[in-house]
């Protein structure tokens, strides 16, 4: 699809929802579900749906330590992007948006845009559009302008990245806006990708506060679906794993219920890891790497005595 400028583009979503795009084209189904779903008109004029004070409140309230988590983010990607007109707003999962970072003289554009705290963009009340979108597709979205269902918001360049909390679930969408005429593909790859890394930094660390007494490890899964992490306990059990974690390994809720050995769950199961005298030998290796290899302070560390220490380690083949 071309893009369509001034009064034209009402026109152009209404033809192209109208036609059979939709089964091929993901922003024409978009398009569908703002015109066939929610009855929104894409020449409506309407001003940006707005919560009161003690509504904004209680969605922050919601989100929880996630809110925390992504403020260190938040203020490190709009000093990346708010120099050059960009907007960074945090929404929840209903698109209300609960946090917001912008120039001072930017303000006036953004307010009259509906960027602002308070204002809901779901596909609901806003159409397409990059937060909207974003929630209901649970991927990173790019809507460039006139891709947005309303011509009223076809000014404005907007790329939004999920962040999933602790269980796996939606908890919120990071989107960076722009209303530049002068706005460059180049440099809107550029914030689409540093958009996504700083939505995978705060999902990590929100991952990290929800277990803090566990030890973090990153799983072999690759980063498609975003951070993929396990959480784990003192007896090597997992007892938390992110999104991605879980998609690539295969795993859900009703499984982290029940203790899983990391070595299990991350497919390296086998001989040594069931191997009663290759953990016993983990366990002295250990000992001897805290005490510098100091054997009388390893097997002090264990509750053993040196001789017993000197046995076991003769036995599993260990040298001192």
């Amino acid at each position: 699809m071309g893009r369509v400028q001034g009064p034209a583009h009402a026109d152009h979503v209404l033809k192209v929802i109208a036609g059979n795009d939709a089964a091929s084209s993901a922003l024409a189904a978009s398009w569908r579900r703002s015109g066939a779903l929610h009855a929104l008109d894409p020449a409506s004029h309407a001003p940006s749906q707005r919560l009161p004070e003690d509504e904004i409140a209680q969605s922050r309230e919601r989100m929880g330590s996630l809110l925390f988590a992504a403020q260190g983010s938040i203020d490190r990607l709009f000093l990346a992007v708010g120099g050059v007109g960009c907007s960074v707003v945090l929404a929840d999962p209903r698109g209300i948006i609960v946090d917001r970072r912008g120039a001072p003289c930017d303000d006036t554009l953004f307010d009259s845009s509906g960027l602002w705290t308070g204002a809901v963009w779901s596909e609901r009340y806003e159409g397409t559009n990059g937060i909207g979108t974003c929630i209901v597709e649970q991927r990173a979205v790019t809507i460039d302008r006139d891709q947005h269902f309303f011509a009223r918001n076809s000014g404005l360049f907007c790329t939004t990245a999920p962040i999933f909390d602790e269980h796996g679930d939606l908890a919120a969408a990071l989107d960076v806006s722009s209303a530049r005429g002068d706005l460059t593909e180049g440099f809107a790859r550029l914030i689409s990708s540093a958009v996504a890394d700083a939505a995978r930094f705060i999902e990590a660390e929100n991952f990290r506060l929800a277990f803090p007494e566990a030890r973090i490890l990153l799983a072999p899964t690759g980063e498609r679906y975003g951070s993929s992490l396990l959480a784990v306990d003192r007896d090597d059990l997992v007892i938390g794993a992110t999104r991605a974690a879980r998609i690539g390994l295969g795993v859900n809720s009703a499984t982290l219920k029940h203790p899983t050995p990391t070595a299990d769950l991350m497919g390296r199961a086998g001989a040594e890891s069931d191997d009663i005298g290759a953990a016993e030998r983990a366990v002295l290796q250990r000992a001897l790497a805290r005490s510098s290899g100091n054997v009388s302070k390893a097997a002090k560390g264990l509750a053993m005595s040196r001789a017993t220490f000197h046995r076991k380690m003769k036995e599993l083949g260990l040298r001192g």
